[in-house]
């Protein structure tokens, strides 16, 4: 019955589509070519909601609507078959030569590689555990978790399909209500959509003619006010309604300590460093190998190590002083005007007028120099030795650099200067931050350190490598994605996870999702060739422009149509079915594309989160108990659908969230 509902959605969504297309025909006196681009939008909306292949079908109606045009305007059909299939060799090719575009398969095989690698099963207990007093730890560690993973592998069905295996079992077992466990799993899933290396962000950049690096820069700050919304509201549900999302026992909370430290006495509650370094010098270490007690010291004392490598870089940078080098005294060859050549005894620019070369002034051709002295001296020569013309024979000519006084050296010289005011703050706050952290340092958190040491850090690792290569300019996103599959590659060998089975199965669905891409954008651009040719965009623009809206107006208007889009499509199509017909429109509501991929790229979260065709609830239903119903998952789903209202409206409010990065790093 529950299918039959959403069917009986699907089958009115398509009735209402259907209808709009009839009475667009009916309330015209006569069709223009216009008007059949319009139509061959909804059919192309209806085809694909009625199960048709998204590429596939926009590639069919592309060409059998770009022939229609081609024969409308006075060609043979033989003439318009030759163009059509012109058209289609052309927009394939530039598809294909679209640099860009190479990055999908390499963070798409870097996400299949990380997801096999078997992280996430460590990266969640690691997380619920280090967040064992927040209130609703177990939804803020898959919310976390969801956040990291997405971001290291950007497939939001994995996600949401490892989460609905791990985490919704746990949260049950501890009580949780079911709603709310759904909708964590589903709204921390499709963070991937989103927070880069985002492959929707790629699809968007090509589409559009946007940079892709600044998109990655922009998108960074967005992606994390949306987790971080979705921690508060599940801490602040967890602390009204505590019912909904208990605390964890004792018993989820505990910790094993490794045997040797066991045999030596350990406590869970022990202090560590103290412990460690007692059982070094004294008599506490004849049940465990000194090794293993320095391994163990060494893993304690590494957050003091990194605190003290970071305040010995930040030293160095914040007191080294870049040498300036002064080019004011130099000047342009030939940049001197005739009376100062004429001063400094050399060469002088002809008397002419400046009309080219002229006759000499006489008509008997060459003539004899007055004197047969023969060549005679320049006029600033010397007339004797040692007298004062002669010291300024010798001087410097103007564009020489002179040499600086004695004194002025020592000045110059100086590479180094005092610290800022702001450093020894930082230092001081940080240093303060290490006493609080080994004083409240035990063997259970040691533990739970050692498990994040293993699990969270070489994703992040992975992670700023990839994306601080894009965004400070070290790398373009193609290089960086190969660095990244190469870094997931690495991951899965080091633990251990791979084989010959890991590599075909990641290769297989890598080539199948990438052929998914780039058929689209084939048939995105055929569709929106003939779209164009059929006049379409012309008729969206002068209705729209009709309109007179506002810049806010036209931005409300373009997000409530990929809002609702978002419903019976997915992200893939939106983008290049839709963005072709909105970013021409740009330009005269004065909106940055950059700021308007910002706000599709937080809308079309729910792509995969609304209702009737939210495909987070589907992939999670597959995996989910028995008794957990698709109308369960959607009512948890409702909420978080709100929170990316309320962030898209904060970042229209506030744009500096998506363009602060980009324009300090890039000054657009």
């Amino acid at each position: 019955m529950k299918l039959r509902k959403e069917l009986w959605f699907g089958f009115t969504l398509m009735a209402i589509i259907v209808a709009a297309a009839m009475g667009m025909v009916l309330s015209v006196d006569t069709m223009t070519n216009g008007h059949y681009g319009l139509l061959m939008l909804s059919l192309v909306v209806v085809a694909i909601m009625l199960g048709f292949p998204t590429a596939f079908t926009l590639m069919g109606m592309g060409m059998l609507f770009a022939f229609f045009a081609y024969h409308s305007g006075g060609q043979t059909a033989r003439g318009a078959m030759t163009q059509t299939l012109d058209l289609m060799v052309q927009r394939t090719f530039s598809v294909m030569s679209n640099d860009v575009l190479i990055s999908i398969p390499l963070f798409v095989f870097m996400g299949y590689l990380v997801e096999r690698a078997n992280l996430i099963e460590k990266l969640f207990r690691s997380l619920h555990l280090a967040l064992a007093r927040v209130p609703g730890s177990l939804a803020v560690a898959t919310l976390v978790t969801c956040a990291v993973f997405a971001t290291a592998t950007g497939i939001v069905g994995a996600v949401v399909t490892l989460m609905g295996l791990l985490a919704l079992p746990q949260m049950l077992r501890g009580g949780y209500d079911v709603r709310v466990s759904a909708g964590a799993i589903t709204a921390g899933g499709c963070l991937g959509i989103l927070i880069p290396p985002s492959v929707l962000l790629i699809v968007y950049g090509a589409t559009a003619g946007v940079s892709v690096v600044k998109l990655y820069a922009g998108a960074f700050f967005p992606g994390l006010m949306l987790a971080g919304l979705y921690i508060v509201y599940v801490i602040l549900l967890a602390k009204i309604k505590p019912a909904l999302m208990p605390p964890l026992t004792a018993e989820q909370r505990f910790v094993p300590l490794p045997p040797p430290l066991q045999q030596a006495g350990a406590t869970g509650e022990g202090r560590a460093l103290p412990w460690l370094l007692g059982a070094l010098k004294g008599k506490r270490n004849q049940a465990v190998s000194t090794s293993f007690l320095l391994k163990q010291l060494f893993v304690t004392l590494l957050p003091l190590i990194l605190f003290t490598v970071v305040s010995l870089w930040s030293y160095q940078t914040v007191t080294r002083v870049t040498a300036v080098e002064d080019f004011s005294e130099l000047q342009q060859m030939g940049a001197g005007s005739a009376t100062e050549a004429q001063d400094a005894g050399g060469l002088q620019a002809p008397p002419g007028d400046g009309g080219g070369l002229q006759e000499p002034p006489a008509a008997g051709g060459v003539q004899e120099p007055p004197a047969a002295g023969g060549l005679a001296e320049p006029p600033s020569a010397p007339a004797e030795a040692g007298s004062e013309p002669a010291a300024a024979a010798v001087a410097e000519p103007p564009g020489a650099v002179a040499t600086p006084p004695a004194g002025a050296t020592d000045g110059a010289a100086a590479t180094t200067r005092p610290a800022p005011q702001g450093y020894w703050i930082g230092l001081a706050v940080g240093a303060v931050a290490m006493v609080a952290y080994y004083a409240l340092l035990s063997f259970n958190r040691l533990e739970v350190f050692k498990m994040l040491l293993s699990s969270f850090f070489p994703l992040l690792v992975l992670i700023t490598a990839v994306l601080g290569s894009i965004v400070f300019g070290l790398a373009t996103p193609t290089e960086a994605a190969a660095v990244g599959a190469l870094g997931g590659f690495l991951l899965a060998a080091a633990y251990r996870q791979l084989n010959l089975t890991v590599v075909k199965e990641s290769v297989f669905l890598t080539a199948k999702t990438s052929a998914m891409v780039c058929w689209l954008f084939v048939g995105s651009a055929i569709f929106s060739a003939a779209f164009a040719l059929l006049g379409g965009q012309e008729l969206v623009e002068n209705w729209v422009l009709g309109m007179n809206l506002s810049k806010t107006q036209f931005l409300v208007l373009s997000q409530v149509i990929i809002f609702v889009l978002g419903w019976p499509l997915e992200w893939t199509e939106i983008i290049v079915i839709f963005m072709p017909i909105f970013i021409p429109l740009l330009d005269n509501f004065g909106v940055d594309p950059l700021f308007f991929g910002l706000l599709v790229a937080l809308n079309l979260q729910t792509a995969f989160l609304s209702p009737p065709v939210a495909m987070a609830a589907f992939y999670l239903k597959g995996v989910s108990p028995k008794h957990v119903t698709l109308n369960q998952i959607f009512a948890g789903m409702l909420p978080f659908m709100g929170i990316q209202v309320i962030a898209i409206i904060l970042l229209y409010q506030f744009p500096g969230i998506g363009l602060w990065l980009p324009q300090v790093l890039y000054g657009q």
